[in-house]
């Protein structure tokens, strides 16, 4: 986090994404700093992904509908996440790189879907938004703006996991009230709330189920969207569809694959 921010305050962000121009421009025909908003949203995980797009918007290198798109598609699970404690949930079967095309390739091509269908004449190549972007302050000061706003970032965070993770407590006694039918429920109900304690709880009984619910990363993963765009006027709603549509895409896919291999 506060490397990225410094790159974006320094105004490098863009000079550090020339370097995927070659691979992702003729794709989505997006400038320099949206394509830097892909990369560290795919790379780094989430919620940067979101973090990003709305520092990038708040500092005017990219326009509102560029922001939107890169907030539809690049706040996903970052890979250091899913290799290393989902996957040894995943049955072994299926080689890894399945799991990760299905993780990371949906929403790829849902973004490619986005920019070409619904933002390909609302996002001209090189725009920017008035007024233009003011003089980059120092490296002493860009650091230290960073640093603060990383250890507040991460502070929310950190809030938001442990309060979703105490809600996944719930689950386990309300439904105890109930009949042992609804016990079913308990799992899908914790992936809803947070989805590391969800993982955990689902264990590998339920590939499919954690699969899906990736994609769109349950209600913590949503609050912590939410505080990184709140500075802005960056719509949630849209964000939630998206992901929705996402995971169902997700499902789909995995059931297919489970099908074939297992």
């Amino acid at each position: 986090m506060v490397l990225s921010g410094m790159m974006i305050r320094l105004r490098l962000s863009g000079h550090f994404a020339k370097c995927f121009r070659p691979l992702l421009y003729p794709l989505y025909r997006l400038n320099d700093r949206c394509l830097y908003g892909i990369v560290v949203g795919f790379f780094c995980g989430f919620p940067m992904g979101a973090g990003t797009a709305a520092q990038l918007y708040r500092e005017k290198q990219i326009a509102k509908d560029e922001a939107e798109l890169l907030l539809a598609f690049c706040n996903n699970i970052g890979p250091v996440f899913f290799t290393g404690f989902v996957l040894p949930f995943l049955p072994s079967k299926i080689p890894v790189r399945f799991y990760l095309l299905g993780m990371y390739g949906i929403p790829l091509l849902y973004g490619l879907f986005l920019r070409r269908l619904y933002y390909g004449a609302r996002i001209a190549y090189g725009r920017l938004p008035a007024p233009a972007p003011q003089k980059p302050p120092s490296f002493a000061k860009a650091l230290d703006l960073s640093v603060a706003a990383g250890l507040q970032s991460i502070t929310k965070l950190g809030g938001y996991m442990v309060f979703f993770n105490l809600l996944n407590i719930l689950p386990q006694y309300l439904l105890g009230l109930f009949p042992p039918a609804f016990l079913p429920l308990r799992v899908p109900l914790c992936l809803l709330l947070e989805i590391t304690g969800g993982i955990a709880a689902a264990g590998k009984a339920h590939p499919l189920l954690i699969l899906s619910m990736l994609q769109f990363g349950g209600c913590s993963c949503i609050a912590q969207t939410y505080a990184m765009i709140a500075e802005t006027d960056l719509p949630i709603l849209p964000y939630l569809l998206h992901k929705l549509c996402q995971s169902a895409l997700a499902a789909l896919y995995y059931r297919i694959l489970f099908a074939l291999c297992l």
